[in-house]
């Protein structure tokens, strides 16, 4: 007898692993599990999820650059023994002095990015101490104390900011590898699930021929018994139709084992499982009526996707190089105010205590006059930049819309197909066997009930093959889509969250 089949929810999660009597692995492999297992083992992905770690890492780096900084520098000591010109006031001329000097500094500041509403403003506020011993020897030791105490504040105009350009630049690239990600993911599904299809296929075919053969087998008995019975010259004809029949379906399932041996082997290489590993594919089928709402399915490829989001990250990394190409050379202020204490001893003692005021202020501006339009072209090129982003923006998108419109229609035409099929599959299945009441009624000859056998395994073949269609166009469309619509959520809600931990 032929088993029915029964049809089970598409896209359940599981792996079960069991020891058997003989002591190996067995895996029920499903499509979920199979690219769990390959997100597991697969080396890309391990590559891509510390790509993530380390941009993380690169971003955290970037936003601590937002809160106060303490350093110290140290000369200890700086000796100079040398002669160089220095200008005399008094004989208005250069003349050669020799220097023997050493001189022990120690800076110690706290600096501070200015932040405005949450808005780094590009410029710094900084509490600093200067002390230093200075010491000339000219026969003698001749020695000066100095230490000042100050804050300083530094703050650039008409320049692009650097700092919020650098926050910025480094979360699009945790945004960018994160997409990427979601794109190697959604390639490692889309090939694990084309393996894993083509062994469904020759699993199922094995199952088709082996019912034939238990089908066969029964008519083999029935016409057995009425040859038996009549003991004609029709009934062994018949007998001998029905072993050809039956010899060339065992060969027919011995070629789909061999077959299905090196597909076996070869999935097992794809998911990096041991060779003693043992994997069984059920031939239960998941055929449900999916209604798509084309629109929604374009927009979810548009959102969910990351083609586009890569495309406008690239958009504003070129938005960000053309203001920083406007920045450079171009007219710019810094301003630099400082306040503080300082007092200068040949008593160490003495630059602790009556300290003066001390004070500075300086704006220094750059102002360009001619560069020979350099600046100008290198503006005009970011431009392009844009433009040519802009232009690959469209493009994708043109793309995304065609290839989700026909995948919903090719899932259309392979779901009617399907759902038809197996109606046909179920109806030329009850014809096989009432051919063969029919026979031992002896209204039929055996050719017309081989000819319903045959039937049965040209329908079954034809149900295979719009099934395979209808599954592999609900693949497509997730692909293009990012959207399960099997389980109605997102795909990568099954994978993302745990594979980036």
């Amino acid at each position: 007898m032929i088993n029915h089949m029964h049809c089970i929810k598409y896209g359940i999660i599981f792996i079960l692993f069991c020891v058997g009597l003989n002591g190996k692995t067995t895996i029920d492999l499903t499509l979920h599990s199979a690219v769990e297992i390959a997100m597991n083992k697969s080396y890309r992905v391990k590559q891509l999820k510390m790509g993530i770690e380390h941009t993380r890492s690169w971003l955290k780096a970037e936003q601590a650059g937002l809160k106060s900084k303490v350093y110290m520098h140290v000369k200890a000591p700086e000796y100079k023994f040398i002669s160089e010109y220095k200008w005399n006031s008094e004989i208005q001329k250069d003349e050669l002095v020799r220097q023997n000097t050493s001189l022990w500094q120690m800076d110690l500041s706290i600096r501070q990015p200015v932040i405005l509403l949450g808005y780094p403003t590009n410029g710094y506020l900084s509490l600093n101490n200067r002390t230093y011993k200075y010491i000339q020897k000219d026969g003698y030791d001749d020695i000066s104390y100095y230490n000042r105490f100050f804050i300083k504040y530094e703050q650039p105009f008409f320049r692009p900011n650097t700092l919020r350009n650098a926050i910025e630049n480094a979360e699009l690239n945790l945004k960018e590898q994160e997409l990427e990600f979601i794109d190697d993911l959604v390639d490692l599904i889309d090939d694990v699930a084309d393996d894993y299809y083509d062994l469904f296929e020759l699993v199922y075919k094995n199952q088709i021929y082996k019912n034939q053969l238990g089908l066969l087998s029964e008519i083999q008995d029935v016409v057995e018994i009425k040859k038996s019975v009549d003991n004609n010259k029709t009934s062994s004809l018949e007998l001998n139709q029905i072993k050809v029949k039956i010899a060339n379906t065992k060969e027919r399932i011995l070629q789909y084992q061999g077959d299905l041996r090196i597909e076996i082997a070869d999935m097992k290489q794809r998911l990096r499982l041991d060779e003693e590993t043992e994997l069984n594919v059920s031939t239960e089928v998941a055929l449900h009526e999916i209604t798509i709402d084309v629109e929604d399915a374009i927009n979810k490829g548009y959102t969910l996707g990351p083609d586009l989001q890569l495309l406008s990250i690239r958009r504003r990394r070129d938005e960000i190089s053309l203001a920083n190409t406007r920045g450079w050379n171009a007219f710019n202020v810094n301003l630099e105010v400082t306040y503080g204490l300082e007092r200068q001893s040949d008593d160490y003692r003495q630059i602790w205590n009556d300290n003066d005021n001390s004070y500075s202020a300086s704006v220094n501006a750059y102002i360009p006059l001619w560069d020979w339009g350099q600046q100008k072209n290198y503006i005009e090129a970011r431009k392009i930049s844009i433009r040519r982003t802009e232009l690959y923006q469209e493009e994708r998108q043109s793309g995304i819309k065609s290839a989700i419109v026909n995948s919903v229609e090719s899932l259309k035409e392979y779901q009617k197909r399907a759902l038809n099929m197996r109606e046909s599959m179920a109806m030329a299945r009850d014809n096989a066997y009432i051919s063969l009441d029919e026979y031992q009624k002896g209204t039929i000859t055996v050719r017309d009930l081989l000819a319903n056998v045959d039937a049965l395994i040209e329908t079954e073949n034809n149900f295979l093959d719009a099934y395979l269609g209808y599954r592999r166009s609900l693949l497509k469309l997730m692909i293009h889509t990012y959207y399960d619509y099997e389980n109605n959520q997102p795909v990568l809600d099954q994978y993302l969250v745990t594979s980036t931990n």
